[in-house]
């Protein structure tokens, strides 16, 4: 059990990882950083029941920034601010 929720965790960090290299989502938007927060949440806790302390470090610092992001966007929005920036389009291939 332990081994398939951290696996759920990595692939949600990962998936929001991909989808910005892809130009798919913007690094500002709500849905990179609750992806990015809840996957890394989810490593951060398992890493603290097990005692890995390098890698508690690593996702709780992981989970913080996603979540002062989210924070940074709300604060955007009550200002009438818009809450991602538009990725350049992306080059021909």
């Amino acid at each position: 059990m332990a081994t398939t929720v951290q696996v759920v965790g990595a692939l949600l960090v990962l998936a929001a990882f991909a989808a910005a290299q892809a130009g798919r989502w913007s690094t500002e938007s709500t849905r990179y950083l609750v992806t990015n927060l809840v996957g890394a949440g989810i490593l951060a806790a398992s890493a603290l029941v097990n005692a890995q302390w390098g890698f508690v470090l690593l996702n709780a610092t992981w989970t913080a920034v996603a979540a002062a992001g989210l924070v940074a966007g709300v604060r955007r929005r009550r200002r009438g601010r818009p809450v991602t920036r538009e990725h350049p389009p992306l080059p021909p291939t």
